[in-house]
């Protein structure tokens, strides 16, 4: 093989390596992914068309409840939790950065405004009414797929 050749092969397979470390640095990394939540539920953070959104995949067997009793709207009050989509409208800023989504929080029925940022496997979620600093914050552990809603109502 002469040098040409084999200089063109050695960059192909370089190049190769290089898409394939970033394709996999891309998985698992960023804000989208499987997340688990303190109470240890899981997120599913996925693209929905051009924002981001969040999918309750797994319900904590903890959990004291398993449907939506809390949404203020009663016709929705027996809906289950798992599948139900809590975050909507997020838009990327980057991989590790989501920005100006509404987080639905089951617990209390309510509607936040939120933010989610990632530092490798931790998801910092900050959730508030007007203005960033009157709000609450949480952080998820970042964790593996699920059976989506498996034995579960």
């Amino acid at each position: 093989m002469d040098f040409t050749r084999r200089t063109l092969m050695l960059t192909a397979l370089a190049l190769f390596y290089s898409a394939s470390v970033m394709l996999h640095a891309q998985s698992s990394s960023g804000v989208l992914g499987y997340w688990q939540e303190p109470g240890g539920s899981v997120l599913h953070i996925a693209s929905c068309g051009d924002a981001v959104c969040a999918t309750l995949a797994k319900i904590s067997k903890s959990a004291p409840v398993s449907t939506d009793r809390n949404n203020p709207d009663s016709t929705l009050r027996d809906k289950p939790l798992c599948g139900l989509v809590i975050g909507t409208g997020f838009h990327l800023e980057g991989m590790d950065k989501a920005e100006n989504g509404k987080l639905y929080d089951p617990k209390s029925g309510k509607t936040y405004q939120g933010t989610m940022r990632s530092e490798g496997d931790v998801l910092h979620l900050r959730g508030y009414i007007g203005m960033k600093a009157f709000g609450r914050s949480e952080d998820w552990t970042r964790t593996t797929a699920p059976d989506i809603c498996a034995g579960q109502p």
